[in-house]
């Protein structure tokens, strides 16, 4: 929290200092000519990053006021002509007089983007822009790391994210109507490939982390609606990077009827892993292959093919690792260590292929039609067989002695062994259609759904701990495993879910009101539950000068098992989980404004969610391990606010903070507590209910800001600014019905930096007719530095008993301070 608070301080102290500071002025004057030196009137004169400035005079004059003592820039356009740009350095009153000719240029108008109103109206809705994610500066480049600016992480290596307490299982993504899956045996972020959603591809993102509508599926948390290119010339581009590489290629044909687009990339975590506490040879590998193919038969005709291939492989052959950890207490204060020598082998693998087709027909101008058939199918396989023996103790942090770095006061010891040989086939078959008829004031929308799974599960699992000579669990007369989970499971899910929704505008675009009401509709054969979820959305936009949407929704959304919520602990499956449920009610306001000349948005919004038949669940890493049960009730409640602007021109930027509170409560989590007298014997006992506790995910306060700029003087140098933090995490301590939830994982902090340079630009007729380069638009490269602080951000913990019994917790960090370098191509 004090790490928040003298953040914010620096920020605000730094906003304050550039608005209140003295400002002096200078001036620019001259005189605006064409390549025939004929006077040019009505020419755009700005400063560079402003939204606004002045145009020249009949007689193509103008004169600028500008800051005096500070470098800036100032840029010429006029419709029809190569855009001019004059660099300036000032005193105080000095005035520079220039003339300045423009020369008739070739390049086209860039397309103009017209945002539509109705993204304001929906509850929950963001639209950030795809453009931004190969800018981001992250670890994992994908659309993912930019959703979790706005709802927070702890976990730089995963795309997966948590909205507003939720689960990673309760997300939906979507592609282009197809619904995607990811892998389900991942156990940490080092596992993880690549993310299915391509950036290079992706046109339009839309992201809803709450309230929304009766037409997105059946998952309570948030719903990633992700929309491919449609080319219309031919292009491309490739990125390099140390960490990932990819190439994209879409066109046309010459009849206009067919399109494609194609991407390929192929990922490696080995320099970002070799910095990790635990030190070996990593070899992670991931790579896909991607197509999106449209034909046009005609006007009222067309048909969509979506592929893909991706395959990931992590081996690893550990060799040591030491932790370090400080533990202050009124009875106890040390520097702990844990040193562990490693011999064995992880090898996992983990393949997955989607095929889909659409077919659009759209009769009449005002009803489309669309029929959807998609195959998912999953190969999972894990191979884990590690033995080690680890030392565990005080740690000597005395650089004067030999003894520096040595664990000297042993605390405990042992050996284990750990053993998987798990694998995982999921096979998907989903057949939909959906439909839409506008009707002017009235939009109705609908869809079926037809989704035949089928799982084979094969576990094989154990765990043996020998401490100080001990095997544990103890029994002299037997050697007895610590954890053993042996299993498998043959599963055939038939789903039907479906939907109807209308969509309702009153009033005109000065005083109106809009109203979203639908209803779903979900069953599957596996426990044979009927759900009905009625959900509705409403905004207004009052009559007046401010433009301001207000914005309410409120429904039921219902998660019915898929896999990893039927699988207990002890590995069993319980095919009679129902569906988790909630209620939701969210109120918020979408505001539009100028601060300056410069156009800002205000979002808002408060929430409460209502859990039953919850299946509770504990996080280690990524691994997300069930109860197998509906044993459990929940609720989450918090606000959430969002500043977009452009401090500087054509550069967006965004804050994001919210405020959150989750808990619990499990149903027969019964402990006792004893009483006992002066040699500690217990005298009395008495059973306690644990009652509402922290859920995995309970993160008090979040931030994200994603910052972009550029010099003064030269558009073509930027840098962009990417900053997360979250407050502590809960963690479990496994087997523990009192301390469920009790140990804390530290704030999450991370700062990532990145500085962009524009090698080659969009003007071809400069170039050559022999250059290598000739058809290129434009080359960009990138010098990026992860973890700018450097701060050991906690995901886990490994839990350590000494001689005593007594139990420690030893972090599991995550990445360290690393450079990338990348280099962006376009054509």
């Amino acid at each position: 929290m004090n790490q928040l608070k003298s953040l914010l301080s620096c920020i605000f102290l730094l906003a304050a200092t550039l608005s209140f500071a003295q400002k002096k002025s200078a001036f620019v004057s001259g005189k605006v000519l064409d390549e025939n030196e004929n006077p040019l009137s009505h020419v755009s004169v700005a400063i560079l990053g402003r939204q606004t400035g002045i145009i020249t005079g009949d007689s193509g004059t103008f004169k600028l006021k500008v800051s005096a003592d500070k470098a800036f820039a100032i840029v010429f356009t006029y419709t029809g002509y190569k855009t001019e740009q004059r660099n300036f350095l000032l005193s105080e009153n000095e005035e520079e007089h220039v003339i300045i000719k423009m020369e008739r240029g070739t390049k086209t108008l860039q397309e103009v983007v017209i945002s539509d109103q109705r993204d304001r109206r929906e509850v929950g809705l963001i639209r950030p822009n795809p453009k931004s994610v190969i800018n981001l500066p992250t670890p994992v480049m994908g659309v993912e790391s930019l959703i979790k600016i706005f709802v927070g992480s702890n976990n730089e290596l995963t795309s997966q994210y948590s909205v507003r307490g939720g689960s990673y299982d309760e997300n939906l993504i979507y592609v282009n109507d197809f619904e995607i899956f990811r892998p389900y045996l991942v156990r940490n972020g080092q596992q993880e490939g690549l993310s299915f959603i391509n950036p290079e591809m992706v046109r339009n993102i839309s992201f809803y982390n709450g309230g929304f509508q009766a037409k997105h599926g059946d998952k309570i948390s948030s719903v990633l609606d992700i929309q491919y290119k449609k080319p219309r010339t031919f292009g491309g581009s490739a990125y390099v990077s140390i960490l990932e590489q990819g190439v994209q290629l879409e066109g046309i044909s010459h009849n206009n009827k067919l399109s494609y687009i194609i991407g390929a990339r192929n990922r490696s975590n080995k320099n970002l892993l070799s910095r990790q506490d635990t030190k070996g040879n990593y070899v992670p590998s991931s790579s896909d292959l991607q197509a999106l193919i449209n034909y046009q038969f005609s006007n009222k005709w067309q048909a969509e093919f979506l592929g893909n291939i991706s395959q990931t492989k992590f081996t690893l052959n550990p060799q040591y690792s030491q932790l370090t950890s400080s533990v202050f207490s009124p009875f106890f204060s040390a520097v702990l260590g844990l040193d562990v020598f490693f011999d064995g082998q992880e090898k996992d693998q983990y393949k997955t292929n989607m095929l889909g087709l659409a077919i659009t027909n759209q009769p009449k101008k005002n009803l489309k039609l669309k029929w959807l058939v998609s195959r998912f199918k999953n190969d999972e396989q894990e191979n884990i067989d590690i033995s080690g023996a680890y030392l565990f103790g005080e740690r000597d942090f005395d650089k004067a002695k030999a003894t520096f770095g040595v664990i000297v006061n042993p605390l405990g010891a042992g050996v284990f062994q750990n053993f998987a040989r798990n694998k995982l086939n999921i096979e998907n078959w989903n057949f939909s259609h959906k439909g839409t008829l506008d009707k002017g004031k009235s939009v109705l929308q609908w869809g079926v759904s037809f989704d035949k799974t089928s799982i084979a599960d094969k576990l094989n699992e154990w765990e043996f701990q020998d401490s100080a000579g001990y095997s544990l669990p103890f029994n002299p007369n037997l050697l007895l495993l610590n954890k053993v989970t042996k299993s498998s499971a043959s599963l055939d899910i038939n789903k039907f879910s479906g939907f109807v929704q209308d969509n309702l505008v009153f009033g005109d675009s000065l005083n109106s009101f809009t109203l979203q009401a639908g209803v779903r509709y979900n069953y599957n054969s596996l426990n044979k539950e009927f759900l009905i979820s009625p959900r509705i959305g409403a905004s207004w936009k009052p009559k007046g000068e401010k433009d301001i949407i207000f914005r309410a929704a409120a429904g039921a959304y219902n998660q019915p098992p898929f896999y990893r919520e039927l699988r207990r602990y002890d590995g069993t499956v319980n095919t009679q989980v129902k569906a988790q449920k909630s209620l939701q009610v969210v109120g918020g306001v979408d505001y539009n404004f100028k601060s300056g000349d410069k156009p800002m948005r205000l979002t808002a919004e408060g929430y409460y969610k209502k859990l039953t038949d919850v299946d509770p669940y504990d996080i280690d890493n990524v691994r997300i391990r069930y109860y197998g049960e509906n044993n459990a009730k929940a609720y989450a409640a918090g606000v959430e606010a969002r500043l977009f602007g452009e401090i500087v021109k054509d550069a967006e930027s965004w804050i994001s903070i919210g405020l959150m509170r989750t808990r619990e409560n499990i149903k027969g989590d019964f402990y006792k507590t004893y009483t006992v007298d002066s040699l500690n014997q217990p005298i009395d006992s008495a059973t306690v209910e644990g009652g509402w506790l922290r859920r995995p995910n309970d993160r008090l306060i979040t931030f994200g800001m994603f910052f972009q700029d550029y010099l003064a003087t030269n558009k073509n140098f930027k840098v962009y600014l990417n900053l997360i933090y979250g407050t502590n995490l809960p963690y479990n301590i496994p087997g523990s019905v009192k301390y469920r939830n009790a140990a804390i994982i530290e704030p999450y902090m991370r700062v990532d930096i990145g500085f962009s340079a524009l090698l080659l630009d969009a003007e071809k007729s400069n170039r050559r007719s022999h250059s290598p380069f000739r058809n290129f638009e434009n080359i960009w490269a990138s010098l990026e530095v992860f973890n700018l602080i450097d701060r050991a951000n906690t995901i886990s913990y490994l839990l350590i008993k000494d001689f005593a019994n007594n139990i420690f917790t030893m972090p599991n960090r995550l990445t360290p301070r690393l450079v990338n370098l990348k280099i962006v191509a376009r054509w």
